[in-house]
């Protein structure tokens, strides 16, 4: 399959999973009959729940993950592939949970999962203050699974920031890169569109990043704007600010197009670092 529709689900999550799920699955759905047959999902897309003690008690195992479970039987009912941008999930001997990412295939089984990398400890000019690290163990692993439309190599939000991770994907055989975000309104209004089309252009890949919008528990605030990004940079469909969700093809030939035009991946040449 060279040629297929994606689509990014923009939600405005908050603190009640169950209205969060029943408010994404309705927009799958009105994706999947716009043709979507792979569907991305933004970071928290179960619950925001503010503070570290009302994340570590809406989180779940994995076995027993309503959430999941919920997933899991949507995209067995589209037959299409889903990306769940993450759920929180509890780690056994952990304080923390992690960021967990999951992308389920056609007949409902979960293909692979990965946990957010890349920690947002960050004091904002304006006063916004994050500590994932206090919540959220970090994971260690890249991922990249062969789904039935194409290679996708898997990161969360922050990590976006951290371009050695996307291009080891690139080089890896990804085709697309998915990063499904809760970004802050502050940070996503100077940097989301820029990283993003950077990501993109550096690796030669498709980039789908759905998105958080809008104000959340504990005065959190969401850039929104989910994204499809063709491999030069160019912005194929944008989200706005608002619930919703957005839909491009995708031609996996245009992967092959770019990286012949620009071969940065194969120009790669070893030097001495810094001393």
């Amino acid at each position: 399959m060279t040629r297929f529709i994606a689509a990014c689900v923009q939600v405005n999550s908050r603190d009640n999973m169950e209205d969060n799920l029943a408010r994404a699955a309705i927009y799958a759905r009105d994706a999947h009959a716009a043709g979507a047959r792979l569907i991305s999902f933004p970071e928290n897309v179960s619950m925001m729940s503010f503070g570290g003690e009302k994340v570590r008690a809406a989180a779940f195992a994995e076995d027993a993950h309503p959430a999941l479970a919920f997933f899991r039987d949507l995209a067995a009912e589209l037959e299409s592939t889903l990306v769940v941008g993450s759920l929180h999930v509890s780690v056994p001997g952990e304080d923390r949970v992690a960021n967990r990412c999951y992308v389920i295939g056609l007949d409902g089984q979960v293909m692979t999962s990965y946990d957010k990398i890349h920690m947002f400890d960050v004091d904002l000019a304006n006063g916004e203050s994050y500590r994932e690290s206090k919540t959220f163990r970090p994971g260690d692993a890249a991922r990249l699974v062969e789904t039935k439309q194409a290679k996708i190599g898997l990161a969360i939000c922050y990590d976006v920031r951290f371009p050695h991770l996307f291009r080891d994907y690139a080089k890896a055989g990804a085709e697309i890169l998915t990063v499904p975000a809760a970004f802050t309104r502050t940070t996503g209004q100077a940097h989301w569109h820029t990283l993003l089309r950077a990501r993109a252009i550096e690796t030669g890949c498709f980039v789908i990043a759905a998105a958080q919008c809008g104000d959340h528990p504990g005065d959190r605030q969401t850039f929104g704007h989910s994204l499809i990004i063709d491999p030069w940079g160019v912005v194929l469909a944008d989200g706005g600010a608002e619930p919703g969700f957005i839909t491009a093809e995708i031609d996996l030939e245009r992967v092959n197009e770019v990286r012949a035009m620009v071969p940065s991946l194969r120009n790669d040449h070893a030097y001495r670092p810094v001393s």
